[in-house]
């Protein structure tokens, strides 16, 4: 399932209909067998306008990823009210395995484009990006933490780097295999890392 509200002003805004538009055509035929007249089918109206907007698939499937982390960074806060380490549990838990069918289809969408990085530029330069968002998020959830007395002074950017390592390897593991229980261990494995190396004895 895509983020919530992520299409909510389809009725009113070219771009963010292209956007839903993509995403369902990207549901249907995944990346390999996508194409523009298939997203413009998706669209319901002709492919020139599409390439009025992009020059290619590739073109409007970065744009794709990006309106998604725009959507993230304009509407992601760290809840307050509930302890750093009930946070980081959901939080991390959610990244790394999907919740429902909808959540693993969305999943399934990411894990096939981030594979696209290792070979074009533009999409590595974008999951650098998103990597570094939600990289800083964890770390601003350890910060919180570290200061409401909950963890100890351990160095937030490298946990929020190892804990977004595991937590993109375990979202690949459930999406690209048959073993979707080996990343549900993932989340047992964290509960033992947030309980031995980061909470403060009490």
């Amino acid at each position: 399932m895509p983020p919530d509200g992520l299409f909510d002003d389809s009725a009113d805004d070219t771009r963010t209909a292209i956007m839903e538009a993509t995403y369902q055509a990207l549901v249907e035929y995944g990346y390999a067998d996508l194409t523009i007249q298939r997203i413009a089918d998706e669209f319901g109206k002709s492919k020139s306008l599409l390439y009025h907007h992009h020059d290619g698939k590739d073109d409007l499937l970065v744009d794709f990823l990006e309106f998604i982390l725009d959507h993230l960074e304009e509407g992601m806060t760290l809840c307050e009210g509930t302890r750093a380490d009930e946070r980081l549990r959901s939080f991390v838990g959610a990244l790394a395995v999907p919740e429902d069918a909808e959540s693993e289809e969305f999943a399934g969408i990411v894990v096939e484009l981030r594979a696209q990085a290792v070979n074009d530029p533009d999409y590595r330069d974008h999951f650098t990006r998103s990597n570094r968002f939600f990289r800083d998020y964890i770390a601003d959830i350890v910060r919180d933490g570290i200061e409401e007395g909950t963890f100890r002074e351990v160095d937030p950017d490298r946990t929020a780097s190892f804990l977004l390592t595991v937590a993109n390897g375990a979202m690949g593991e459930y999406v690209a295999t048959d073993r979707p229980d080996a990343a549900r261990a993932v989340l047992d494995e964290l509960d033992a890392y947030v309980e031995e190396r980061m909470l403060k004895e009490e």
